[in-house]
């Protein structure tokens, strides 16, 4: 048993038993930062030698192919899918969104592939975001190879619940989920096809936020506007879409890569640039398979932690470690404006997890010229 646990999970990656001959393990060159809507933009930006250096026994060696695996980590931290908008004949917004089931093999570290089930050809799948009160429309396609389905964490009618027998779909059919977007929070949404632990696994699975409306949040409206996407208040923050996640590369019920977005180490490689004094707030989810929990500790730092995102006050404050189970989600918010500038490690605090492949890097600096 001990012989077999050493291949199936550490031996693939750090005996570099691995697709290209690259493996977990060595050291990475520094390169680009990049950074979207709420955050800095620096896409040119390069960790110093010594960042990695220090790191460089728990390091994947070499870079994933972002532009063939049709996503690059670096982007999708910062970009939010809003969908189309228009309006119903009772004056309510209608934001429609559009998603299909893809078949795709992708990249999860240097030389590994990884046979995936997918959201528009990533995983994860796109970051929903809407408003709180809309009406929402999710036109789903499957072009992959099983029946899928989309389930929503929220409220809606039974029809909607994209489980066996309500929005289940076979391969080549069309589906349109619709409900109104209600409760605001972080959410998630996945596949809730049989087997379930094989659907989500295999990467069907995203964030749905939907913002809250601050015309039914008085007593707190400064703060509903500061979440509400496209606010100038909501611009002086910056935001990162993390799903951690895992995966078992050799289908033994086991992980050998974890990441947060897939990519291992794809944040020391090239950490997230920060502005110093500008606040920040990540919208957190865990739908790591066949691990009980999940965790996200800061560094050097504590933050104030909103339990799904349903809360416009914190319901845990100033703590520098969360965990979850799988499907659970929560928004993180803390600032940098007190520190000096420099790199920040963030990562799970299971140690395991952190080597193969789910830790990275703040980059904090004073301003972006």
């Amino acid at each position: 048993m001990w012989f077999r646990e050493k291949i199936s999970r550490r031996g693939l990656l750090w005996g570099g038993l691995a697709a290209g001959g690259s493996a977990i393990a060595g050291t990475a060159a520094g390169q680009s930062v990049h950074s979207g809507h709420g955050a800095a933009s620096a896409a040119d930006a390069a960790p110093p030698p010594a960042h990695l250096a220090a790191h460089g026994s728990m390091i994947t060696v070499g870079d994933v192919d972002n532009e063939r695996n049709g996503f690059d980590p670096s982007r999708i931290v910062t970009d939010w899918e809003t969908g189309s908008v228009s309006t119903l004949p009772d004056g309510r917004i209608l934001r429609t969104f559009e998603i299909e089931a893809v078949d795709k093999e992708i990249e999860i570290a240097p030389g590994i592939m990884f046979p995936a089930w997918t959201y528009n050809g990533r995983v994860p799948g796109p970051a929903l975001r809407a408003t709180e009160g809309e009406h929402l429309r999710m036109v789903f396609r499957n072009s992959g190879s099983h029946p899928h389905s989309m389930h929503f964490h929220g409220i809606h009618a039974a029809r909607m619940d994209g489980v066996p027998g309500a929005g289940l779909i076979d391969p080549g059919e069309e589906f349109v989920y619709e409900f109104d977007a209600r409760p605001f929070g972080c959410h998630l949404y996945h596949c809730h096809a049989l087997p379930l632990k094989r659907h989500i696994h295999k990467g069907m699975y995203g964030l749905f936020v939907i913002d809250p409306d601050p015309a039914r949040h008085p007593e707190l409206a400064n703060v509903a506007r500061s979440r509400l996407l496209g606010t100038p208040e909501n611009a002086e923050w910056q935001e990162f879409a993390m799903v951690m996640n895992g995966f078992d590369t050799n289908f033994d019920n086991g992980n050998e890569v974890y990441a947060v977005n897939t990519v291992a180490h794809a944040y020391m490689k090239r950490p997230i640039r920060i502005v110093r004094n500008r606040p920040v707030r990540i919208y957190l989810a865990n739908v790591v398979e066949f691990d009980p929990i999940n965790s996200f500790h800061l560094h050097a730092n504590f933050f104030d932690y909103f339990e799904q995102g349903t809360t416009l006050t914190p319901t845990l404050r100033t703590v520098d470690l969360i965990t979850q189970v799988q499907a659970q989600r929560g928004i993180l918010e803390f600032t940098y404006k007190d520190h000096e500038t420099g790199l920040y490690m963030f990562h799970p605090h299971q140690s395991e997890f952190t080597e193969l492949g789910w830790t990275g890097m703040f980059d904090v600096v004073e301003a972006v010229a």
